[in-house]
């Protein structure tokens, strides 16, 4: 059976419109028709979903104006409504009943006169939203302490306080055939590049997405096929501080209704190397870390690897007593430098996942726990050697230390294949894997950016905030928390 559609213009019958809104909304619980009858005889209907709006406004601003005396006195027409009676929240005229049913499901309240073929629309959103808290995904110690909600206007305005500057340009899209998700692009004029809002614009437009839920849905649309990679090409966060920094800077920021976490483009490798907390902590202190951020990386991704090249291909390499004192403890050991290394991180990973999955009050202990005692068991029944375990146990722990999930994961997966290289050809096989990361990384764009800026190509402006971040007194411009351009 076909679904009724609402096209067109309204009927002036109040009667039929109302008949027509329930077939389309199919009855449904949560649709609320409202009828009243106007000082002077007049009929009219409020249509809106329960939980969407907030119905104390609706009582006091929308159903209290309606009963107002000057409608006695003058004929109840749909202009007069809209400009002399009606004043809660925005308040618009709309023409073709399709668009109507859409502001409904956006959570708005239609109102139809009985006789008139236009109806407006009052924009009182209210129901039940989360309060803006701290970040749960990006905390810092010193810095601001509000994190974006899952409301868009809300996420809107949490930048807008930050950066009060009246050329910030914001374009709106829906996306999403079925989900009609907002969309906001958020800009500084002049000073970003319009040219990529345009292209994002079109992008959003042409995309045949069903739904919309999270920015994963925008990023595959706005990324396309031509670049492969496991890297993330977006970087993305809950901090509206961050935000408002890499819209200073000049990026663009993509708002997506009901979801905490905006994207901004174009983003760097070094943008997920880097916390806002490094903005708010002394230059000398922020640059310590970010070495040690830097130095996490590499032990993340190729600290097993060299472990196995060393071992399998180059002991000659290693220093006597040490060699000695590994050679005693691979004594037993069934498998290879490879196999225990991949026992183990398997192992573990299905720990940190089986982590992220539990309750949140039992997830951490028993990932320690779990760690802790498969370790100890799988060295006393000589499955593996102990200084396996340390060598798995600082490369898992050196994941947890790059700031972005989204890059982390992404290391994790090239440790696996270092491993491989390493087992098949030793140092050899591990710099010429390197080499092909990092050809593959500067062959890389997002929206016209090299992704390896500014060390490939160079610029000697732009390091004042790559590696190492100078003091705000000695640079042109200070960030003032954000990611690195």
């Amino acid at each position: 059976m076909d679904e009724p559609e609402m096209q067109g213009g309204f009927d002036p019958l109040l009667a039929d419109n109302v008949a027509l809104l329930h077939e389309v909304m199919g009855n449904s619980y949560d649709f609320i028709v409202r009828e009243l009858v106007l000082p002077g005889g007049c009929r009219v209907a409020l249509f809106y979903l329960d939980g969407m709006i907030d119905k104390r406004q609706l009582e006091d601003n929308v159903i209290t104006a309606l009963h107002n005396p000057i409608l006695l006195k003058s004929e109840v027409t749909v202009s007069l409504l809209l400009t002399g009676v009606i004043e809660a929240g925005e308040v618009k005229r709309i023409l073709d009943a399709g668009d109507a049913v859409d502001e409904v499901l956006s959570g708005g309240v239609l109102l139809l006169l009985n006789g008139a073929r236009d109806g407006l629309v009052v924009s009182i959103p209210g129901g039940e939203v989360r309060n803006v808290e701290d970040s749960k995904t990006q905390p810092v110690i010193r810095g601001p302490q509000e994190a974006f909600v899952e409301t868009l206007r809300t996420n809107t305005a949490l930048v807008r306080r930050r950066v009060k500057d009246a050329r910030i340009r914001i374009r709106a899209v829906t996306v999403g055939a079925k989900t009609k998700t907002d969309v906001a692009i958020m800009y500084l004029q002049v000073v970003a590049d319009e040219r990529i809002v345009d292209r994002i614009v079109e992008r959003l437009k042409a995309s045949k997405l069903d739904k919309v839920f999270d920015g994963q849905y925008l990023e595959e649309v706005l990324h396309g096929h031509k670049q492969r990679t496991i890297f993330p090409m977006f970087y993305n966060t809950d901090r509206p501080d961050t935000i408002a920094a890499g819209i200073v800077e000049g990026r663009i920021a993509i708002f997506i209704d009901g979801t905490p976490f905006v994207l901004i483009v174009p983003s760097l490798f070094v943008d997920f190397m880097q916390s806002a907390e490094d903005y708010y902590q002394p230059y000398l202190y922020s640059n310590l870390i970010r070495m040690v951020r830097y130095l996490s990386l590499f032990i993340c991704m190729l600290a097993p690897a060299i472990y196995i090249a060393l071992t399998t291909f180059h002991q000659d390499m290693i220093p006597t007593v040490l060699l000695l004192s590994l050679a005693a403890q691979r004594e037993g050991i069934p498998f290879p430098a490879f196999v225990e290394a991949l026992i183990m991180e398997i192992t573990f990973e299905i720990l940190r996942e089986a982590g992220l999955r539990m309750p949140r009050t039992i997830g951490q202990a028993v990932s320690i726990m779990g760690t802790i005692v498969i370790g100890q068991a799988a060295v006393e029944a000589s499955i593996v050697s102990p200084v396996m375990v340390i060598v798995v146990a600082i490369t898992a722990i050196s994941s947890f230390v790059i700031p972005a999930y989204s890059m982390s994961i992404p290391i994790r997966i090239l440790r696996f294949a270092f491993m491989g290289l390493s087992a098949l050809f030793g140092s050899y096989g591990l710099v010429v894997g390197f080499i092909i990361l990092i050809l593959h990384l500067a062959g890389l764009s997002s929206f016209g950016e090299a992704y390896l800026r500014p060390f490939a190509p160079f610029s000697r402006r732009m390091q004042e905030d790559a590696i190492l971040r100078y003091s705000y007194g000695s640079r042109s411009a200070g960030k003032g928390g954000g990611n690195a351009t």
